[in-house]
């Protein structure tokens, strides 16, 4: 299962993007429409969606870098100008969200095929976005608080220019930890 995180500045231009491999079990939904219906129906439309998506009906094994080697499975097979564009159409709706309700961590905003969109709002109005396909709310919320915790650290760097792109190494390293701790 894959998890995609982006970290947006308040103009909507990216600073930090993240793709996390877990290797935690995926917790499979099925669609009761899907269950009622014969198998012949089902798998019949399986090639169209998979050319429209670009997704794979097959799990595929991916050799993560720097991983020592080790098979971790991806989440759906998109390419990352797939994410990106679930991410950049979830926007519209995570500001539509954060007129109705104040609060920092919105949960769950939007859904497209099987990822769903986690947005978490920081005061100064930057938005940090988790494309995700399993529901973990409470893990996501401490993952969203402890990258916001570096996100803030990184940011009082006397060194880092505000609203530009990181690409501190030690950012990173934290990131990827508490995404292995949470995610």
């Amino acid at each position: 299962m894959s998890h995609h995180l982006f970290i947006l500045s308040p103009s909507d231009s990216p600073l930090y993007s993240l793709t996390h491999f877990s290797s935690k079990p995926v917790q499979s939904v099925s669609s009761p429409l899907a269950s009622n219906l014969p198998s012949w129906s089902t798998s019949a439309f399986a090639g169209t969606l998979t050319s429209l998506t670009g997704a794979s009906s097959a799990t595929q094994s991916h050799h993560a870098q720097g991983g020592g080697g080790s098979g971790v499975r991806m989440g759906g097979g998109q390419d990352r100008h797939v994410i990106q564009m679930i991410a950049n159409a979830s926007l519209d709706v995570i500001e539509e969200v954060m007129r109705r309700d104040s609060a920092m961590y919105l949960k769950s905003v939007d859904k497209f095929n099987e990822w769903t969109i986690s947005a978490f709002i920081t005061p100064g109005n930057f938005k940090f976005l988790l494309l995700h396909e399993s529901k973990n709310d409470e893990g996501i919320r401490s993952f969203f608080n402890e990258v916001w915790e570096l996100y803030v650290k990184t940011t009082l760097n006397p060194f880092h220019t505000a609203h530009t792109p990181i690409r501190s190494s030690v950012f990173d390293t934290r990131v990827r930890a508490s995404a292995k701790k949470y995610l």
